[in-house]
């Protein structure tokens, strides 16, 4: 069945303000568009009302001054749904004598076939209570449904502003019709041109306003539900039955991210052993931060599995080839596994930083790393040597990512280095700071020596026996 060809008028709407507005409604006439479908008919308009300037004429500075600014002030597009729409409908001017175009179409085909992004906003005349159960099924909700027309009208068009047009005898539908999510209704007994005007204006920008809150909510809460994943992708250390004390400092590099590239864990497995590992994934963004908690985990489960050593680094080596999105992304590694009397430690090191191991009585000093192997991704068959280490009966024992050392002393070129960074973490010892207090006081001077936030992640993890 062909779809009738709706009919389209250019229309000009009055000024919004002043005793004009009378005399706008007056002398206003339609000016019917010369072709079918043809939404920018031009025609010839009557006078302009008293203190404006004919159509097409420039507005002098007082007026430019008085015009208001929004979307009407750039020229008004109106889709009138309705299955009679000329009775309804005032003729109207425009303050400017601009034509604003007016679009009919007497059912929802017509309509979603006229509705495009330059409509602001859709008059919807709804029929009398009495000829609702008369409408046609495919332009109305469920039988029944009064507002059937309205729902589908705003499924239709759910980024235009919607209102209603009715009679006064029908104001509690009218209300029934805001509350389903029209802008406003409007009478059709008090309807004149101004009022038109100011209730299209108040539709459009409550639109406007309404889409904004719902997509800053949107957002805030995409940012909630990724804020508390990434926090559950966190590491819990599972160090129970052990008498180490725990301790950890993660900063992120990227701006308001609560996950990095950075990655550390601490397990202890049913031997007694209490197995600790730092890591970084190179770069800074979502993708290092995912790959570097599928490390973290993979690491876990092969713990617990019973790998240690070369062999646990050669495996991690694999998922790593596996995971990874470019066969240039690497990762390095440091793990420690210290025995159940926590008296002496395997260290093996892949391309990471030594750690740093502070005994009772003694200064900190960085445990060897002469031994260790390749970062984890850069060399097919590698291998990563597992180096003991005494502990001694008390120590605290820092693992840390190289976010730590590579900030800058000032404004040179100076970085803090790992000798740097051991004379830090050695006058907060001596200030008789520990755990997370000794790792927040150390990456805070470490970010004051650069003059501000570290670009890189930080990771500081802090295993004691006392």
């Amino acid at each position: 069945m062909p779809v009738p060809v709706p009919h389209q008028r250019t229309v000009v709407l009055p000024h919004q303000a002043g005793p004009a507005d009378d005399a706008c409604a007056d002398t206003a006439r339609v000016v019917d568009a010369p072709g079918a479908g043809d939404a920018t008919a031009q025609g010839t308009s009557a006078p302009a009302p008293q203190g404006f300037p004919e159509p097409g004429q420039p507005l002098s500075a007082e007026q430019r001054l008085s015009a208001d600014h929004g979307p009407l002030h750039q020229g008004l597009t109106l889709l009138l749904i309705g299955e009679d729409p000329n009775s309804h409908v005032p003729e109207m001017w425009d303050w400017a004598g601009r034509k604003v175009r007016l679009r009919t179409a007497r059912n929802l085909t017509e309509a979603e076939r006229l509705l495009t992004d330059d409509v602001h906003c859709i008059l919807l005349d709804l029929p009398p209570a009495e000829r609702t159960a008369d409408r046609d099924s495919g332009d109305a909700g469920a039988p029944g449904d009064e507002l059937g027309i309205l729902r589908d009208v705003l499924r239709m068009a759910t980024s235009h502003a919607v209102l209603v047009l009715t009679y006064e005898t029908d104001a509690e539908r009218a209300a029934d019709a805001v509350r389903v999510g029209a802008q406003d209704y409007l009478f059709r007994d008090e309807l004149d041109g101004a009022v038109l005007s100011r209730a299209v204006r108040y539709a459009v920008e409550r639109k406007r306003a309404d889409l904004a809150q719902r997509q800053l909510t949107e957002s805030r809460m995409l940012a909630q539900e990724n804020a508390r994943l990434e926090r559950g992708l966190l590491p819990t250390p599972l160090l129970d039955g052990s008498d180490l004390r725990f301790a950890a400092c993660y900063r992120p590099g990227r701006s308001r991210a609560l996950l990095g590239g950075d990655f550390y864990d601490t397990v202890r497995t049913p031997d007694g052993t209490v197995h600790a590992m730092i890591g970084d994934v190179c770069g800074h963004g979502p993708d290092e931060a995912a790959l570097g908690v599928e490390l973290r985990i993979a690491w876990r489960a092969l713990t617990f599995a019973g790998l240690c050593g070369d062999e646990l680094l050669a495996t991690l080596q694999k998922v790593l080839e596996h995971e990874r999105a470019d066969d240039e992304i690497f990762a390095t590694l440091c793990t420690v596994d210290i025995s159940a009397d926590g008296r002496r430690a395997g260290l093996c090191l892949a391309g990471h930083p030594a750690p740093l191991l502070a005994r009772a009585g003694e200064h900190p000093q960085l445990l060897p790393y002469e031994f260790g192997g390749p970062a984890l991704g850069l060399l097919p068959h590698a291998r990563w040597p597992r180096r003991q280490v005494e502990l001694g009966g008390s120590w605290s024992l820092m693992m840390y990512t190289d976010g730590l050392i590579e900030g800058r002393i000032g404004k040179g070129n100076q970085r803090l280095g790992q000798e740097g960074m051991t004379e830090l973490v050695s006058r907060q010892m001596a200030a008789g700071l520990s755990g997370e207090e000794l790792l927040d006081a150390s990456v805070r001077e470490v970010r004051d020596l650069n003059g501000g936030e570290l670009t890189d992640d930080v990771a500081v993890l802090l295993l004691d026996r006392r």
